[in-house]
C-alpha cells in the first residue's frame, strides 16, 4: 500500500527525507524560499516543489498538482516558521504574524482531509502567550476532527550526533491512540552517535577554502558515515566559512572542549570582557570529538556557539553542519553559503523524521486492523 505525505514549510526537506526513508512517497512541498525549494526538487524528484507564500496556497491547486481526492492523503507534515515562538526571539508574542502561519496550517489540513497530522517546532512554543499558541492548535484540530498530542523529542536519541529538541505534535481524525517514538540511543541503549563517528571521514579544511566536490578523506568508519555516505563517492558543500584575523587569532588558544574562557582578556570581543564566568557557555566553544554537537543555528557563528573544528582552526563547514543534523551526502544545498547555512539549521534532522516516519507507519497499521475489524 503506498503511504503519501505532503510537507508545508518544507524548507530543503529535511523531515520529507526522513519520511522516505521510512518508507513514505513525498508528493509534494511548499515554501516561499527558494534556494530550499531547488534544494528540495534535486533531492526529491518525484515530489513536486510548490513555490508561494502559504497564504497564498490553495487546497484545490494542491489536489491537482498531486492527483489527490479529499481524505485521499496519508500524513501532512510541515513545521511553521519557529522564530517567533523561540526562546531567543526576546520579542515573541502571538501578536507576531509569523505566530499565526500555523493557523494556514490547520486551513489546508481542513480542506485535504489527511488521515494523520505531523506538526513540529521549537520548545519555546509551550511558553509563548502562556501556552496559547498549544492550546489553540489543539483546539482548533480538535473542532475539524483530529485528536493530537505532542511531547518534546531529543534529536540525540534517535541516532542524530547533536543535542537538538523539538516539539512534535502527531494527531488524527480515525480515532487512533497516538503516541511518539521510542527513543533508540542513549544510556541504556545504543551510545549516542559523537562527532568522531559523524564528520571524521571529511577532508581537513584551512580558514575559508573552498574545494567544491571532493573525496572523502577515509573509507567510513562508523555506521552513520555508511548510512550518510550511501553510494556516494565525493561531497559537496563541505566549504568553511572565512573568519576574520582576530577571530583566527582566538582559535589559537581554544583546545578541544574549550570556549572563550579560554582565550586571553585582550583578545575577547569587547562585549565579553566583563562577562562573568558563567555567561555564554557555548561561545567560541571547540566542540570535541567523542560529544554530541550544539545545536545546529541558520548561522554556525563561533561568536554564539560550540561551531569550532575539534582540531582545526576554523567554523564547520556546511557540510559538517549537515552531517550533525544526519542529511544524506547526496544532498547538495542550493544558493549562498549563508543560504545554506540556514537550510541547514532549519531543518528537521532526517534520522529524527525517520523515527517519526516509522513510528506513523506502526500506528497506521493498527488504523488498518481497526478498519478491518
Amino acid at each position: 500500500m503506498k503511504y503519501t505525505a505532503i510537507d508545508l514549510f518544507c524548507g530543503a526537506g529535511g523531515l520529507s527525507a526522513g519520511l522516505e526513508m521510512a518508507g513514505f512517497t513525498v508528493l509534494a512541498g511548499n515554501d516561499l524560499f527558494k534556494a530550499a525549494g531547488e534544494t528540495f526538487s534535486r533531492t526529491h524528484p518525484h515530489a513536486k516543489f510548490i513555490d508561494c507564500p502559504v497564504q497564498e496556497l490553495s487546497v484545490e491547486s494542491i489536489m491537482e498538482q498531486t492527483g489527490l481526492k479529499k481524505g485521499e492523503l496519508t500524513v501532512l507534515v510541515g513545521g511553521p516558521p519557529c522564530q517567533a515562538y523561540s526562546v531567543y526571539n526576546h520579542q515573541r508574542s502571538m501578536f507576531d504574524a509569523r505566530a499565526t502561519l500555523f493557523k494556514e496550517y490547520l486551513r489546508i489540513v481542513d480542506g485535504l482531509r489527511p488521515e494523520w497530522i505531523v506538526m513540529e517546532n521549537v520548545t519555546g512554543i509551550f511558553s509563548i502567550g502562556g501556552g496559547e499558541a498549544v492550546r489553540a492548535i489543539k483546539a482548533e484540530l480538535a473542532a475539524i476532527g483530529y485528536a493530537v498530542e505532542e511531547k518534546v523529542l531529543k534529536a540525540e536519541e534517535y541516532g542524530v550526533p547533536q543535542e537538538r529538541r523539538r516539539v512534535v505534535f502527531i494527531g488524527n481524525r480515525v480515532g487512533v491512540p497516538i503516541s511518539h517514538p521510542t527513543p533508540t540511543h542513549g544510556p541504556d541503549a545504543i551510545p549516542f552517535v559523537t562527532i568522531r563517528e559523524a564528520i571524521s571521514d571529511l577532508p581537513a579544511l584551512k580558514n575559508g577554502e573552498d574545494r567544491g566536490d571532493v573525496p572523502y578523506a577515509t573509507p567510513p568508519t562508523s555506521n552513520f558515515q555508511r548510512t550518510l555516505r550511501g553510494n556516494s563517492t565525493k561531497v559537496a558543500n563541505h566549504a568553511a566559512p572565512r573568519l576574520g584575523k582576530i577571530n583566527v587569532a582566538r582559535l589559537d588558544h581554544i583546545p578541544s572542549g574549550g570556549s572563550w574562557r579560554d582565550i586571553p582578556i585582550d583578545l575577547l570581543p569587547a562585549g565579553m570582557k566583563r562577562a562573568k564566568r558563567s555567561d555564554h557557555t557555548k561561545r567560541y566553544g571547540r566542540m570535541t570529538w567523542d560529544g554530541l554537537s550544539c545545536t545546529v543555528l541558520t548561522k554556525c557563528d563561533i561568536h554564539w556557539g560550540a561551531y569550532i573544528h575539534p582540531e582545526q582552526d576554523r567554523a564547520i563547514s556546511v557540510r559538517e553542519a549537515a552531517r550533525l543534523q544526519s542529511f544524506p551526502d547526496s544532498f547538495e544545498f542550493a544558493g549562498s553559503k549563508t543560504e545554506q547555512y540556514v537550510q541547514v539549521g532549519n531543518a528537521v534532522p532526517p534520522l529524527l523524521g525517520k523515527a517519526i516516519g516509522d513510528h506513523l507507519l506502526g500506528l497506521i497499521a493498527k488504523t488498518r486492523q481497526k478498519v478491518a475489524a
